[in-house]
């Protein structure tokens, strides 16, 4: 029947004829052009009789064996997954998308209705107006605390223009640099918010100090104090982006993910520096005014002012005089991140209430297409019950980017937007584990939606691997291991990562009484995969539509393994031989798949987390390894984010000690010591404390949000002695001995360190504690900043100066030891 359909339904050219110089093909049309003519088709020939199709057959212009079903809150539906291509913008196109269905829904019957159901362009789109919104609020709250400060609308209308000017100007490098306004790109210019005001702010201070306190005119002051102050801003300024460009420049995934954070936030500071030296300094000479000395409203004669100047300054020449204990407690600061860490716990990446998860199922091995549909029908009801839940899209039959199993299910779970509800997506997510406890017999995953890859199969934070020589041992230890971990409050979901085994029947042949018939094995083999499986044995033509034509017995004839031994296959002389005759059918299983990982065997235990940062478990799970004393044989390793996080902490420790490298060498030279740049830098290392103790404090953990945190903590603290150091060494220049100068010097940078401290601040307090989109992951970053410069501000006000003074001390002591000259 096979050859009979193949060889009397075809198409085949058949050379050209030339005649009389003109050339034309032949082609054979023997294409069967309706469906039943091929019931007529002549499959054989019986005592000098034809066999038609018709009298041993039939044939249906039906569809293919249904093997998926997707379902869209309870009405049954079509699914239709679009993947961006690698390098392309998800929002446009997510948009163009859109445009094509509505396009498409004006064709369609008025019964069928198209949904949009998962779309990550929502998600994206709400976080970036979140950052948006971030950003003015960050700059408006940052002219407002220069306002505090100065009380002169002009010199916060100077200070101000520098926001916008700079962000705008960063545009312009970032569409030159092929950068988008993503979620990345738009917090680096609202981390950035308050920094590039910072120089502006730095700048027009000393000028309006020198308006204010020297009587110069708005020009000569603007000329003066912007020169004046020229080396200290650069200093402060190049430092800072030394800082970043290691990140824009890291290594792995994760730095991949940075680079355009890195990038965005160097060229935002670059062109701050660039502004504070062109623009403030031109609008300072011109709107300023030489202030009325009686006005009692001048920042510098505030009472406010006064009372934190003088009680600065009380304790600053406290910690003078007693520069051993402030160089015991900074000693002690130093190391306490050691206890520190013991409380602060780590993980990759903070999951953000994305309104929207995924439930993944998996029913027992050798459950049907419509049994699978049963129970998670029943599965749907029980999620209906969480009050919080919008729309249910289940799709049966899916594994991910994989082969389609009926055992295999997806559950998208859509639920109201987080300002329309009270409780988090992970209480939502804790409760629905709640409803479907009682599901023993399924493997259920319930959790949240990877935006990279989309979702449809199982991907949980914590993925633990064992491989070695033994697939028995390496069964028993991951079970051993999913019952030791799945008695830890805050492992959920979880079990191993191998896949079941399926249900099968296996025909064993009897070679022998085969041959001995002179029937081979692929005879038997083909012969079941044609009669059973079904075969394509050729094409049919329909129009412009092609489609395949499947020869398969009839199902009445294969229901079951009995049925199948009685099936025929062709021996010695033609002669029809059951399959009973030569084999042997037997029930058993087969691996849904073979796990290996660098060449050796391997099983996953994988588990979902709730409440529990990454880092604890996988100290939890390796305690645990270690107790069970697995032989040598035998490997663990961590894939995922596990992975992603060893090799984002590795790389940010190498961009840090590169910062640290590259800062020495910007201050070493703006400095001309090799002694000053060491002084600065007890600045970073004193605020680290602090930017971990504020995670601490709110409740954050340390993830690569709150360590890239911590790199800005670490640029915008040491800013502040760079300011105080300059201008204590103008003063000594000048023959001012260095207690004297390191007062005034402390005293005159106190209000633009203040100014730009708060500013920094300001500008990230939105972000700190904004609720929205992306926030909780925005969040641990300015938690860092935020919470660190508030700590340790008055920390390294006092003991920059005594680490100062010491190593001036020390110098000196040197020299006259060493007889060496002055100078």
């Amino acid at each position: 029947m096979k050859d009979a359909v193949k060889r009397q339904n075809i198409e085949i050219p058949g050379g050209r004829i030339t005649w009389k110089g003109y050339e034309e093909g032949i082609r054979t049309m023997g294409r069967i052009e309706r469906v039943e003519e091929f019931n007529n088709l002549i499959v054989a020939d019986y005592k000098g009789a034809p066999v038609r199709l018709i009298d041993i057959g039939y044939v249906v212009d039906g569809e293919e064996e249904r093997r998926t079903l997707s379902r869209l809150d309870g009405n049954n539906a079509v699914s239709l997954l679009i993947r961006k291509q690698s390098g392309t913008n998800t929002v446009e196109v997510t948009d163009g998308v859109k445009q094509k269905l509505n396009s498409i829904k004006s064709l369609l019957p008025q019964d069928i209705s198209i949904e949009l159901v998962k779309d990550q362009s929502r998600f994206i789109k709400r976080a970036v107006s979140q950052v948006e919104e971030h950003l003015i609020l960050g700059g408006v709250l940052a002219s407002i605390i220069i306002l505090f400060f100065i009380r002169n609308w002009r010199t916060a209308l100077i200070a101000a223009v520098a926001i916008p000017t700079s962000i705008i100007s960063t545009f312009t490098l970032m569409r030159y640099m092929g950068f988008t306004l993503n979620n990345l790109t738009l917090l680096a210019l609202s981390v950035c918010t308050g920094i590039v005001v910072d120089d502006a702010i730095i700048v027009l201070e000393n000028i309006y100090r020198h308006i204010e306190e020297e009587g110069k005119s708005p020009w000569d002051a603007a000329i003066k104090g912007t020169k004046e102050i020229a080396l200290a801003v650069m200093a402060t300024t190049l430092s800072l982006i030394v800082i970043f460009l290691p990140v824009a420049f890291m290594g792995g995934t994760v730095g991949r993910f940075w680079q355009s954070f890195g990038a965005t936030a160097t060229m935002a500071i670059g062109v701050s520096l660039l502004v504070s030296f062109t623009l403030t300094p031109m609008l300072a000479s011109r709107l300023l005014r030489t202030p009325n000395k009686t006005n009692k409203y001048q920042s510098k004669e505030s009472r406010v002012y006064n009372l934190l100047e003088k009680g600065y300054l009380s304790m600053l020449r406290w910690c003078l005089s007693h520069r051993l204990i402030v160089i015991i407690l900074s000693i002690a600061l130093f190391l306490s991140p050691v206890l520190i860490m013991q409380f602060l716990k780590g993980e990759f990446i903070v999951d953000d209430d994305m309104s929207e998860f995924e439930v993944i199922i998996e029913t027992p091995p050798g459950s049907s297409l419509e049994k699978s549909d049963e129970i998670v029908q029943e599965l749907e009801a029980d999620l209906r019950k969480v009050d919080e839940v919008e729309h249910l899209f289940t799709t049966i039959g899916v594994r991910g980017q994989y082969q389609s199993n009926v055992t295999d299910i997806s559950v998208y779970v859509g639920l109201k937007h987080l300002t329309e509800r009270k409780r988090t997506q992970q209480q939502i997510m804790q409760e629905a584990r709640a409803h479907l406890r009682k599901y023993s017999g399924l493997r259920i995953s319930i959790q949240n939606i990877n935006l990279v890859s989309g979702g449809g199969f199982r991907q949980t934070p914590f993925n633990l691997v064992i491989s070695g020589p033994e697939l028995e041992k390496l069964d028993e230890y991951s079970k051993t291991l999913i019952k030791r971990l799945s008695a830890i409050p805050g492992f959920v979901d979880t079990d191993t990562g191998q896949a079941l085994r399926h249900p099968e029947t296996q025909v064993h042949i009897n070679r022998k009484k085969a041959s001995d018939l002179s029937i081979k094995v692929d005879t038997i083999a083909s012969s079941l995969r044609t009669m059973v499986g079904g075969e394509k044995v050729g094409l049919f033509r329909e129009g412009d539509e092609q489609y395949n034509i499947r020869l398969r017995l009839m199902a009445d004839y294969r229901k079951d393994a009995e049925q199948i031994a009685n099936l025929t296959v062709p021996g010695i002389d033609g002669i029809q031989v059951r399959l009973s005759n030569i084999t042997s059918l037997v029930s058993g299983t087969s691996p849904g798949q073979i796990d290996r990982y660098s060449q050796e065997r391997q099983i996953s235990v994988v588990s979902n987390l709730f409440g529990k940062p990454l880092g604890e478990a996988i100290t939890q799970a390796n305690s645990i390894l270690k107790e069970m004393n697995m032989p040598a044989t035998y490997v663990t390793s961590y894939l995922g984010r596990g992975k992603l996080m060893q090799e984002a902490f590795y790389n940010f420790m190498i961009a840090f000690v590169l910062s640290l490298i590259f800062i020495y060498l910007v201050l070493a030279a703006q400095f001309d010591s090799f002694i000053h740049p060491v002084t600065i830098m007890v600045s970073i290392f004193l605020s680290i404390p602090f930017g971990l103790l504020s995670l601490l404090i709110f409740g954050s953990t340390l993830n690569i949000y709150s360590v890239m945190g911590m790199f800005v903590l670490i640029g915008v603290v040491k800013k502040n002695a760079i300011l105080v150091i300059d201008y204590t060494n103008t003063l000594r220049s000048r023959g001012i001995p260095i207690y004297e100068a390191q007062m005034e010097a402390n005293k005159v940078r106190l209000r633009p360190i203040l100014m730009t401290t708060l500013a920094i601040m300001a500008g990230l307090v939105p972000v700190a504690i904004g609720r929205g989109d992306g926030s909780a992951s925005r969040a641990s970053m300015a938690i860092a900043v935020v919470g660190g410069q508030a700590l340790c501000l008055l920390i390294t006000l006092l003991v920059v100066p005594v680490i100062y003074s010491v190593f001036d001390g020390a110098k000196n002591f040197l020299k006259k030891i060493f007889g060496l000259p002055n100078g």
